[in-house]
């Protein structure tokens, strides 16, 4: 009778085998379940409490089933129904159709040096989705819902996360998103005009040529023609990429030395991912608005509120996000926008996209030319020759038009000590009026190797606002409070800027400031601090600072 006893020691040695067997199977299969009709993926998603050494995915991915009604700002002019039409998920497609190697590539062009037949081309590709029944997912307002839809909080993340709602700005998703958006756009215009080789144009606002509204769009009876626009920023009226809601009479030329400075900051001094791309939001993540990219402050959010009516509650369309595709222009600026991302990867420095997995793998969705809702992954537009097109190669003046400094390094320490005989910011501040600090730098005296591994950041954390205001500050390092540097200048280093697009609670993020190339070129890299100063242009009150602090963010160099 003693078999039980003999056995005992085997049962245990097989439980303590099944066990971590169980548990391992368990979380390898825990993969996005099928719901609501949704055919599995390969993307894992996981409660933010799980054990991260297992490498499980925080991809996002939407519960696409359910479109909720979109989070407009208060007085909108449209209703809130952004839900684009309702796809049959049994016919749900994962994209598959890259370009061949061997392919004709698109070239997408400027506006500027198109001629009239292919201008004629795209009027007519606009007017023929007008035309499309509006319940038509291809139609030119269904199409803008799906901006309205991704950007007002109409779609949320799956369970458990539902209580999340998505936006695609203000993170690391902003430029895969709309390049997607693009992309799809694009292929329903030339499947409409019976034209697969058409290639969206893009505003070629960042050289002086290009930085005039093109002509076309301000023809009444064009397809291209939207009324609520800015109607004193009409042709030839020069842009402005560091727009702050009010014109202030600026001739010309030195609009024109604004706006190359501006470009110069934001695509050259932006030399890591994070800076220039936005920062990461996973799946579990608490805030869904951790920080934009520099081109996404401006001059996207700056050109939005630009082009936008003078004369409607928020500047609509395209001056807030829930009707900003409403108006044709918005491609066209977008497509430019897309371009900045190709043209950022070729500046040198380890300039590079993010590699990490939970960026890759999330998820989008859209129509079609053929009307069949598609399911796609960031990975996948990394490359736009796999997407079939590239940019036609164009001068790029801002590469040669760096900011200067124009004000002596003895007025700017003068400036800096003054300040440092102040008593002390306390933080959180709320930013009514302008605000000078004195922020501690960690390192100095770097040698040229930690230089070139590590990028000086002045990192603005804790910005908090209300979701429907429109918020602009300027941020200027070692300059004078009382005779502030203009955008073409050094101490001028770059500006937030949100673009009202909801309303009833606040938005927290983090604004990013690359500050490497500032200090050399001011002469003070080896200084123990730097001088900020903030200056509130728009919404004087309406945003709260929490700190204000310098880290160093590593380059991806390659090998």
């Amino acid at each position: 009778m003693n078999t039980p006893s003999k056995l005992l020691p085997l049962f245990l040695a097989l439980l303590l085998f099944l066990i971590p067997l169980t548990f391992i199977l368990n979380t390898s299969t825990q993969t996005y379940k099928p719901f609501h009709g949704l055919t599995a993926t390969t993307s894992n998603h996981r409660h933010k409490n799980i054990d991260h050494s297992f490498s499980v995915s925080k991809a996002i991915s939407l519960n696409i089933t359910h479109c909720f009604p979109a989070e407009l700002p208060s007085n909108p002019i449209t209703d809130n129904h952004c839900c684009p039409s309702k796809p049959s998920f049994s016919n749900l497609i994962d994209f598959k159709d890259f370009a061949s190697p061997n392919a004709t590539l698109r070239v997408r062009k400027p506006f500027h040096m198109l001629d009239e037949q292919y201008i004629a081309k795209f009027e007519k590709g606009i007017a023929l989705m007008k035309a499309l029944p509006q319940d038509d997912p291809r139609s030119f307002i269904q199409q803008a819902k799906v901006h309205c839809a991704y950007c007002n909080g109409a779609y949320h993340l799956e369970p458990p996360f539902q209580d999340t709602k998505f936006d695609i700005h203000v993170s690391w998703f902003f430029f895969p998103f709309h390049r997607w958006y693009m992309y799809f756009f694009e292929r329903i215009l030339g499947n409409l005009i019976g034209d697969p080789h058409f290639a969206l144009p893009f505003w070629n606002w960042d050289s002086a040529e290009g930085m005039q509204m093109p002509s076309c769009f301000t023809d009444h009876n064009s397809s291209l023609y939207n009324q609520l626009r800015h109607q004193k920023h009409l042709p030839p009226h020069v842009v402005d990429l560091n727009y702050h809601l009010e014109d202030s009479y600026v001739p010309s030329q030195q609009q024109v030395s604004y706006n190359l400075a501006t470009m110069y900051k934001q695509m050259v001094l932006a030399s890591t991912t994070e800076l220039f791309m936005g920062s990461p939001f996973r799946l579990g993540d608490n805030n869904p608005h951790p920080g934009m990219g520099s081109v996404e402050v401006a001059p996207h959010n700056t050109l939005h509120s630009w082009i936008g009516g003078a004369d409607t509650p928020h500047h609509e369309d395209m001056g807030t996000f829930y009707t900003a595709a409403r108006d044709p222009i918005f491609y066209v600026h977008h497509a430019n926008m897309d371009r900045m991302w190709a043209i950022w990867k070729t500046l040198g420095e380890g300039r590079r996209d993010y590699s990490d997995e939970d960026w890759l793998d999330s998820e989008f969705y859209f129509y079609d030319e053929n009307a069949d809702f598609v399911r796609v992954k960031v990975r996948d537009c990394v490359d736009t020759k796999k997407l079939g097109y590239v940019y036609q190669d164009v001068d790029l003046p801002w590469l040669r038009t760096p900011p200067t400094s124009r004000k002596s390094k003895l007025l700017r320490q003068r400036k800096k000590d003054e300040v440092l005989s102040w008593k002390p910011i306390k933080f959180p501040l709320v930013l009514d009026s302008v605000t000078s600090v004195i922020v501690k730098r960690p390192k100095k005296k770097r040698s040229r190797e930690e230089r070139e591994k590590e990028e000086e950041v002045l990192v603005m954390e804790g910005i908090e606002f209300g979701s429907d205001k429109y918020v602009k500050f300027d941020v200027h390092v070692d300059d004078d409070e009382e005779r502030l540097s203009n955008p073409d200048e050094t101490e001028f280093v770059g500006s937030f800027v949100n673009v009202a697009h909801g309303h009833g609670h606040n938005i927290t993020t983090t604004f990013k400031v690359a500050i490497s190339k500032v200090l050399e070129n001011l002469e003070v890299a080896e200084d123990d601090d730097v001088l900020v100063t903030l200056v509130p242009r728009v919404g004087q009150g309406d945003l709260i600072l929490g700190n204000i602090k310098i880290e160093f963010f590593p380059r991806e160099l390659k090998d």
